[in-house]
């Protein structure tokens, strides 16, 4: 016999999280980082969390993750879940990511600069008139 069922537990959990928060805990995602040949994933992991709660920001080479809880989607009023902040590297092209989120996981992509931005080049000097 199942006293507790799975959508009650799935119900409760982000209140857990925003009790949590409010006493001064913070809520620690699962966070992992892939590389592949062609750049980077970051793996943010928080089942409890609908995409719209996760929020990506980038300014600086850092990149900022978080997640916030709201009682109502058009509630002003927001309690922080989680915050990671990654500096990144310089060759990671920024202005390339792209986000996704699916089975409670939210996925960044960064791919690596293309070589050829790498190499060096002469700059052509135009004669002054």
């Amino acid at each position: 016999m199942k006293l507790i069922s799975r959508e009650f537990i799935r119900n409760i959990a982000p209140q857990l999280d925003l009790l949590n928060t409010i006493g001064g805990g913070v809520a620690q995602p699962t966070l992992r980082v892939n590389q592949r040949p062609r750049g980077v994933v970051l793996h943010v992991a928080m089942p409890s969390v609908p995409a719209e709660s996760f929020h990506v920001v980038l300014k600086d080479q850092v990149l900022t993750v978080y997640g916030e809880f709201r009682h109502e989607p058009e509630a002003e009023l927001a309690a922080p879940l989680f915050v990671q902040n990654m500096a990144l590297p310089p060759n990671l092209d920024l202005t390339a990511i792209n986000a996704s989120h699916h089975d409670g996981e939210l996925r960044v992509a960064i791919p690596f600069k293309s070589p050829a931005a790498n190499q060096p080049r002469e700059i052509d000097i135009q004669p002054s008139l």
